[in-house]
């Protein structure tokens, strides 16, 4: 990716928002390039700039028997090879420091976790590589706050970030969504972007199997381009009931097209 396309992307250059989407996690050779082609083909025909997202491994997870992945470097490269072969940005979330540089080697923009968002070394090591860098807010992170992550990608001369709302910490066992969270997290100067699908998980159930409300996917999705986020991240699997990851609050993505059709319209209705 480069900074053109990245300011496009801040600026809302096409007149549209753009989409973050893909599968929880890498499941096997088969699924990224079946499911970003899929994604293609629809947001093409809609002036959607779409980013093709998938974790190559998933770290935080509840219980310790849970699916973490088919092994790194084979799953990066299957990322990189959609990025190659569909001409399309795409990105992958990193864990710690030592990851950094071993994902850019494949991916055009990396993603740091909400539970991840303070941390000082991940961050800067994220921004040394000089890719993008999306930073999710934390459950626990006021929108205000997001400016010192921020500034700590700043401090390494990289300005392509990123910063993503994902629901606030609800009691125990929920999130709820502060759309206020939009415009002061734009107030960095930075895109913005709603998760829609993490937003509505239930997380930490008794079962260690995290919970979610996909029927609530199209309302938080209306409500984010209505208040004018910058961008629209959301998980979708084929079969989500047998996905390995997050299956509990992913789109299923048979679903996908109406969806963008109907916050395509909003957008165009408002701006």
């Amino acid at each position: 990716m480069n900074n053109g396309f990245f300011n496009a992307l801040a600026n809302n250059a096409n007149g549209n928002f753009f989409l973050i989407a893909g599968p929880c996690v890498v499941e096997n050779e088969e699924m990224p390039m079946a499911i970003a082609s899929h994604i293609k083909k629809i947001t093409s025909r809609l002036g959607i700039p779409f980013i093709f997202k998938a974790s190559y491994q998933k770290a935080n997870r509840s219980r310790s028997d849970s699916f973490t992945g088919i092994g790194d470097e084979k799953a990066l490269q299957l990322i990189g090879n959609v990025g190659k072969e569909l001409q399309i940005p795409v990105i992958t979330d990193i864990h710690n420091e030592d990851q950094a540089a071993m994902a850019a080697a494949y991916v055009d923009m990396l993603q740091i976790p909400a539970f991840l968002c303070r941390q000082t070394d991940l961050l800067v090591a994220a921004g040394k590589t000089g890719k993008v860098v999306n930073i999710k807010k934390g459950q626990f992170a006021s929108a205000e706050s997001m400016k010192f992550a921020v500034q700590k990608v700043l401090q390494t001369g990289n300005s392509q970030i990123m910063l993503t709302e994902r629901g606030s910490s609800f009691g125990y066992n929920d999130l709820i969504v502060d759309f206020r969270n939009i415009p002061d997290m734009q107030a960095n100067g930075v895109p913005v972007i709603v998760d829609v699908t993490h937003s509505l998980q239930q997380p930490n159930q008794s079962s260690g199997i995290t919970g979610g409300r996909p029927n609530l996917i199209e309302t938080i999705a209306k409500a984010a381009i209505a208040v004018g986020a910058n961008g629209i991240f959301l998980e979708t699997h084929p079969d989500p009931a047998n996905a390995k990851s997050d299956g509990a609050n992913m789109l299923r993505i048979d679903y996908l097209e109406d969806l963008l059709e109907k916050l395509v319209k909003i957008k165009k209705a408002l701006y």
